[in-house]
This record gives C-alpha cells, structure tokens and sequence, in this order.
C-alpha cells in the first residue's frame, strides 16, 4: 500500500502547512462519488480505527504488537460519516499529527473496503481536504454543518447512527472522542442542540432551493 501515501497527503490547493493547537475540518469522499461504507459493519470499522489510534488504552493487533497512539498529537471532536463521504473535526496539538492519523486511518480503511468487497485500487477521490477553523463561531458552526448531514439523506440527524451528536448531547461517551473540548457541561449541551436545531429549518429550506435550481 505504499503507492497510496500519495494518495492520502493534502492537496496542493488545501492545507500545506498545518499548526499546532488548531481546529481543522477534514474530509473526503468516494472515488467517482462512489459508496465509501455499503454497510454498518463498514462504518464501525472506519470509527474503529481511529478507536484505536486515540484511546488512551494501549491498543494491540491480532498478534500482539502495540499500535501507533497519536493521542498526543490529535484529538478527533466531531464526525459524521455518510455513504460517499465523511466529515472530521480535529484539534491539533502536533502540526502534522492529522497527516500521520489520517494516513493510518485511510489506508487500513482501504485495504479492508477492497478485501471485503473484491476490489482494487484507490477508494477515495483524491486526497483529503482540510480547512483551518478561524475563529470560535466558525468553529460551532462547522460542528452543526457536519451534524446536520444527515438530513441530506432524508434521515433525523437527531438519531442518525454514524455521527457524534449523541457525544455532544451527553447520550454517549468515548474516550477516544473529544467532544467535550465544545461541550464541557450539561448546560453546554443543551445550548449546542438548541444551535443546532435552530438552523434544521434552513438547511431543508436551502436544499429545497438547490433542488429547484438544479430542475
């Protein structure tokens, strides 16, 4: 798998150069906007990895061998993984901390996605993106984007499985998940959901609109 590190570093036009105690946006989608994850099984496996990387418990493969921890270099706050894409908020406290993390991750992932399915060759379009969060409110902001994907598929982002509102909400906990860096108490949760909830009716209105103009 050698011949997919390229595969897997920014691109010229995104990110070259990252920093030290930052927010980043990542994501990426399926080559061709193909199906990335087909099943459940796909999903729990991509978060799986990054379980592993980031949890604070030593991690081992199947023969016993430690496995690389990058959770001194990165903290993963927000997902959402959606059939042909996902979306990854990350606070960086190494600078190239998320180039290692998402090379691991991306790799793994594509070697499990090709065996499984039969296939060969690049899984992803490209190469990850990545988008420096600016400043506070961009940074809410970005988290509800990413929590209401969901709704691009029709489904309630409210109980949508494949996303860390429920980290955000205080339904679930994981250690390898940093949520509460914007979430630190119950009180911070209940202002996040009503946030979020404040832009559900825009973002159906807004993709009403770009479906109308696309007709």
């Amino acid at each position: 798998m050698l011949s997919d590190y390229n595969t897997i570093m920014p691109k010229r036009n995104s990110i070259k150069v990252y920093g030290a105690d930052q927010y980043y946006h990542i994501y990426n989608r399926g080559v061709a906007k193909q199906d990335i994850f087909r099943e459940a099984s796909d999903y729990y496996y991509f978060l799986s990895l990054f379980k592993r990387h980031l949890s604070p418990e030593q991690a081992v493969d199947s023969a016993g061998r430690k496995i690389v921890s990058y959770r001194d270099e990165v903290d993963l706050v927000a997902f959402c993984l959606m059939p042909n894409h996902f979306h990854l908020l990350c606070y960086l406290k190494q600078p190239d901390g998320i180039i290692t993390l998402m090379r691991s991750v991306m790799t793994a992932y594509t070697m499990y996605f090709n065996k499984k399915y039969g296939r060969t060759g690049g899984l992803y379009e490209g190469v990850f993106l990545a988008s420096r969060i600016t400043n506070d409110a961009y940074l809410w902001h970005v988290t509800r984007y990413i929590h209401l994907n969901p709704m691009d598929l029709g489904r309630d982002y409210r109980s949508y499985p494949y996303s860390s509102l429920g980290y955000f909400a205080g339904t679930s906990h994981a250690s390898w998940l940093a949520a509460n860096r914007l979430v630190e108490s119950s009180k911070d949760q209940t202002e996040y959901l009503e946030f979020v909830a404040d832009y559900e009716t825009m973002h159906q209105d807004m993709k009403l609109l770009k479906n109308l103009l696309a007709d």
